[in-house]
C-alpha cells in the first residue's frame, strides 16, 4: 500500500497535487476521458504536468488514500467501478452530493469510505482549500491531509455530515448567482441596471455588487453544468430532510442554462458581460 490515487483528475485534483508540489509521494490517476482517445491525450498531459502516472480504474487499489473528484452526478458510479480497498486504505469521497448519495457510495466502498466536502473554490488556495469530513474513519482520514499541510476539520463520525453542510450552504452560494443572473440580466435589458445596482449598494453596501455580479456570471459560464449537477443534490438533500426543494431547482435551471452557452466570460466588468450573455440566450 502506496502514494495516493485520483478516481478523476479535474480541477480540484489537479489543484491539489499542484499546492502539494511532490510532497504526497507517488500520485496515481484514473479518469473516465482516459478511456476515450479524443480526450485522453489531454488527460495525459494534465498527469504529466502535476506529476501523476495515468492508470486504470482498478491499478488504484494499491493506494493508502484514494480522493474521488468527479462530478457530482458520477460520485456513485465511480464508488461502484472501484478496485476494493487493501485493508488500512481510505477511500475520500469530495464530491458535492447529497447524503443519500454518499451512503450509497459508502455502501459499495466499505470500511475506508470518508465523506469530505471541497467548502471553497481550490484556487487560488489548492492543497490549503477548507475540507470537512466526516465518517468512522474521519480522524485517521484527517492525520493523513493534515501531515500533507491540508486544512481539514472533523465534523462527527457519521457519512453525510459533511456533505450536509456543503449542500446546504451551496443552497445560498449557487442561488446568489442564480439571482445575480435573473435580476442583472434582465435589469441590462431594461437598461435600468445602474438604479438596480445603486439600491443594492443602499441596501447592502458591504457587497460590491457591479464586482460580485460579474464573478457570480463567470462561475456559471465557467462550471454551469457542474454546479446544476451539485444543485440537483441539493435538491435530492432537501427532499430526504422532507423539506421544499424548490430554491435549488430553480438555481440548477439557471447555472445549466448559462453554462450551457458554452461561452467565454471575456472581461471581468458586468456590463459587458452581461451583454454577452444576452446575445447568447
Amino acid at each position: 500500500m502506496t502514494g495516493i490515487g485520483f478516481m478523476g483528475f479535474g480541477e480540484a485534483a489537479r489543484a491539489f497535487a499542484a499546492g502539494w508540489a511532490g510532497a504526497a509521494g507517488p500520485l496515481v490517476a484514473y479518469d473516465i476521458k482516459l478511456d476515450d482517445p479524443a480526450e485522453a491525450v489531454a488527460v495525459r498531459a494534465a498527469c504529466a504536468d502535476h506529476g501523476a502516472t495515468p492508470v486504470a480504474a482498478q491499478d488504484l487499489g494499491g493506494c493508502a488514500m484514494i480522493l474521488c473528484l468527479v462530478t457530482a452526478d458520477q460520485a456513485v458510479i465511480a464508488a461502484g467501478a472501484a478496485p476494493p480497498l487493501v485493508p488500512g486504505a481510505l477511500w475520500l469521497d469530495g464530491n458535492s452530493c447529497s447524503p443519500g448519495s454518499k451512503a450509497r457510495a459508502a455502501a459499495r466502498i466499505g470500511a475506508g469510505y470518508v465523506d469530505m466536502a471541497i467548502m471553497a473554490p481550490v484556487h487560488p488556495a489548492r492543497h490549503r482549500t477548507p475540507l470537512l469530513l466526516s465518517g468512522p474513519q474521519a480522524e485517521a482520514a484527517a492525520q493523513r491531509l493534515r501531515a500533507l499541510d491540508m486544512v481539514v476539520e472533523v465534523v462527527g463520525d457519521r457519512v453525510g455530515q459533511a456533505s450536509t453542510i456543503k449542500m446546504l450552504r451551496s443552497v445560498i452560494i449557487k442561488g446568489m448567482e442564480a439571482l445575480t443572473a435573473e435580476s442583472f440580466l434582465a435589469a441590462r435589458r431594461a437598461g435600468v441596471e445602474g438604479r438596480v445596482i445603486a439600491s443594492l449598494l443602499a441596501s447592502d453596501p458591504g457587497i460590491d455588487w457591479p464586482v460580485r455580479g460579474a464573478y457570480n456570471l463567470d462561475r456559471m459560464l465557467t462550471h454551469g453544468p457542474r454546479r446544476a449537477a451539485e444543485l440537483r443534490e441539493v435538491a435530492a438533500t432537501l427532499r430526504e430532510m422532507g423539506l421544499p426543494d424548490d430554491m435549488a431547482r430553480a438555481t440548477a435551471l439557471w447555472q445549466d442554462r448559462l453554462g450551457m452557452l458554452s461561452l467565454s466570460p471575456g472581461a471581468e466588468d458586468l456590463a459587458a458581460r452581461a451583454d454577452r450573455i444576452l446575445g447568447a440566450l
